[in-house]
């Protein structure tokens, strides 16, 4: 199984372009898997200069419904004709970064027939299950951190019911991949508890001190290997992976082989 990274907000090398957002391609043993798209038809750059042929992919996954997530969906929607895209039945409610930018997706995508619109669970393939835990108890609640989502015209706190997360297993391994984490890394740490876990830990509002040195000694409890990117923050990832023995960070242009 190798993973590589298509958008990032860092780059490994001056040869890839980057931007605030996040997309990933994965190859298990039997599907090409796109999972999220940026914020632009950047990925489609990235992917052609790491030699990936998007038309080939056999489904999409969107993690959420936030335009850094999302924004590229037109574009692999033109490039790939035939693949599915999974997403929340919530993705395209109105999202919002306080009360004045809308963060959401282009609504104007919403009827595509490509897109497969799902609930709480779906097995996809063998090995390849998606989860929104909607319904699991919360023990680390950490706030929304200012993002809003619209009830009728009232502004309310994102509960992110629009999340989902991709478990793939594979050789005895369980690879638990996720966008922004939005539910609380540590709460979905402890729902999978995954030999593997990829994607952002949603920290770039917590500054590095005793708050974010007791998250990593809890995430660091766990034998999980984690690959962490985005919105988790360079300042935060380089105080916590003094705290967490197992923690890495990924970059535009990088590859995982697992």
């Amino acid at each position: 199984m190798k993973i590589k990274v298509l958008v990032e907000n860092t780059a490994g090398s001056e040869n890839f372009d980057t931007e605030h957002g996040l997309s990933l391609y994965i190859e298990t043993q039997n599907k090409k898997i796109l999972f999220d798209m940026g914020q632009s038809g950047l990925f489609a750059q990235n992917a052609e200069k790491l030699g990936v042929d998007l038309s080939a992919v056999d489904f999409a996954v969107l993690s959420h419904g936030h335009y850094d997530h999302g924004g590229g969906l037109k574009t692999f929607l033109k490039i790939n004709r035939t693949a599915p895209v999974y997403l929340s039945r919530f993705a395209f409610e109105p999202h919002y970064n306080g009360t004045e930018k809308y963060i959401g997706l282009d609504v104007d995508l919403k009827d595509n027939d490509r897109l497969c619109f799902i609930d709480d669970e779906l097995n996809i393939a063998d090995g390849l299950t998606l989860y929104s835990c909607n319904k699991k108890e919360k023990k680390h609640y950490l706030g929304s951190f200012g993002l809003n989502m619209l009830e009728g015209k009232k502004f309310v706190p994102d509960d992110f019911r629009h999340e989902q997360y991709l478990l793939i297993e594979e050789e005895r391994k369980h690879i638990l991949i996720s966008g922004c984490s939005h539910k609380g890394i540590m709460d979905i740490t402890e729902w999978f508890t995954p030999d593997i876990l990829i994607g952002g830990f949603h920290f770039t509002k917590i500054e590095p001190g005793e708050k974010l040195k007791e998250y990593s000694s809890f995430l660091n409890s766990f034998s999980t290997a984690f690959y962490t990117c985005h919105c988790t923050g360079v300042p935060q990832y380089e105080f916590m992976k003094e705290h967490i023995k197992n923690l890495h960070y990924i970059s535009t242009g990088d590859e995982i082989n697992i």
